[in-house]
């Protein structure tokens, strides 16, 4: 049977994201011609691969067998990929991150120089994800190593793992709320502010709402966003009380100030993750040993 790889290709990012919308962007097209993609595919294989609804979408059993003869032959293009990549380019050829975006940009920025500086011809490929998502890359060979937040209940499943940084959350304000200032607050005394956190699907967030359960309390935030960056201007120009990691704290940030908590909130991790399924090569290897 003829078939284009590349509807193949618009079938495999549907089916990892169950989202029309979410798979357009990640193969930088419109989300019209994902549906029309996905229309030729099933008119050819005569079979309905997806049922459809407003915002996700599920796979039929048809779609479902049919993923799970495209997902690794997807994977073995993109090793396949990398390796002409890594042979094309000097010392070593590429290095592939998976990390969220706070990640990189509040910690990886002074490792990424050094690792230039030592590597400078080698590619790097930064792959943004949520922590638990990193670990799906890692698992799939997508990345030769993860950094994320730890507690991370998926991370049991990773080989190996080393430390890079210890920190703390804090809860964050503007002058908006000045009258909390020297004091120290129970939990149960912020639920009755607005609460500015990211949202469900951050291990930040399964980490507060959790602490707060801890204490026989129910949060439910006023703002839920997916970027650190977001929340702290939402508190600049006092929409609530802020919850961040401490490395996130600005430089310039005068016009804010840490809310303390009775209750000791217990620290957190950054850890660097990767898997010994195929040998590291050595500028992995280096980026590793100067992050851990």
């Amino acid at each position: 049977m003829d078939i284009n790889y590349e509807l193949y290709k618009v079938f495999y990012y549907v089916a990892k994201t169950l989202s029309f919308s979410e798979a357009s962007k990640k193969l930088f097209i419109s989300q019209s011609a994902v549906s029309q993609s996905i229309k030729a595919l099933e008119k050819k294989l005569d079979q309905t691969l997806f049922i459809r609804s407003t915002k996700r979408v599920k796979m039929t059993p048809e779609g479902e067998i049919l993923f799970k003869h495209i997902e690794p032959a997807i994977n073995l293009i993109i090793r396949g990929e990398n390796q002409i990549m890594d042979a094309k380019a000097l010392n070593g050829g590429q290095l592939r991150i998976g990390a969220s975006d706070t990640i990189c940009r509040y910690c990886l920025v002074p490792y990424l120089k050094e690792f230039h500086e030592h590597f400078p011809n080698v590619h790097i490929k930064v792959t943004n994800a949520t922590s638990a998502r990193c670990v799906d890359l890692l698992e799939n060979e997508l990345v030769d190593l993860i950094v994320t937040n730890s507690p991370n209940p998926r991370m049991n499943v990773i080989h190996n793992v080393r430390k890079v940084r210890e920190f703390h959350d804090v809860f964050i304000a503007n002058e908006n709320f000045n009258h909390l200032k020297n004091k120290r607050l129970e939990l149960e005394e912020l639920l009755s502010y607005p609460i500015l956190m990211l949202d469900k699907a951050s291990l930040t967030s399964e980490f507060l709402h959790s602490l707060f359960q801890q204490h026989q309390l129910d949060l439910v935030p006023e703002i839920e966003l997916s970027s650190n960056d977001l929340l702290i201007d939402l508190a600049r120009i006092g929409l609530g009380i802020a919850f961040i990691p401490d490395f996130c704290l600005p430089e310039n940030g005068s016009d804010l100030f840490i809310i303390r908590t009775r209750e000791m909130l217990p620290s957190r991790q950054i850890v660097v993750g990767y898997n010994d399924k195929a040998p590291i090569s050595e500028a992995a290897q280096y980026f590793i040993d100067i992050l851990g």
